[in-house]
């Protein structure tokens, strides 16, 4: 063995970078750019839109179904966000939040998903752990089943 050469612990122990494996940027296995439009969005702007979203749906929930408690109600605002994600991810590929922190959910192809895999994409997330589970290219369960992917406008 070389001194160049990793021990074979370092491949397990330390992750494939500590083994000198260069997985490349987020989307290169996509053909996707690394910085700017149609480049895999970062964790920063998909928590943000996640965020922005959330408060919206509670806030429906809170001032316009009846002024309800979403404690008393806690299913309320899942459904108010899987309705409007449905909605309008279905209809323009991008919900409020994604379209204030300049992303959007794209098909594998680049352009907008069809309405079946918004379905399964909106049904995972709802479900949160698909979402919390992702690959080297910032794909969750949920984009993985759905085939999309969320990337910068």
């Amino acid at each position: 063995m070389s001194s160049n050469e990793p021990r074979w612990t370092q491949t397990w122990l330390g992750g494939v970078r500590a083994a000198g494996v260069d997985l490349g940027f987020p989307g290169q296995r996509l053909g996707l750019p690394e910085e700017g439009s149609g480049s895999i969005a970062g964790w920063g702007r998909r928590i943000g839109a996640l965020v922005i979203d959330w408060m919206i749906c509670t806030w429906v929930v809170v001032q316009l179904l009846l002024r309800m408690n979403p404690a008393e109600s806690p299913w309320a605002p899942v459904l108010v966000f899987a309705l409007q994600y449905l909605v309008l991810v279905g209809w323009m590929g991008q919900t409020f939040g994604h379209r204030l922190m300049g992303v959007r959910v794209a098909a594998m192809d680049g352009g907008d998903p069809r309405l079946l895999p918004v379905v399964v994409r909106t049904a995972l997330l709802a479900l949160v752990v698909p979402a919390v589970i992702w690959d080297r290219d910032h794909r969750g369960i949920h984009d993985r089943a759905s085939n999309t992917m969320v990337v910068r406008m």
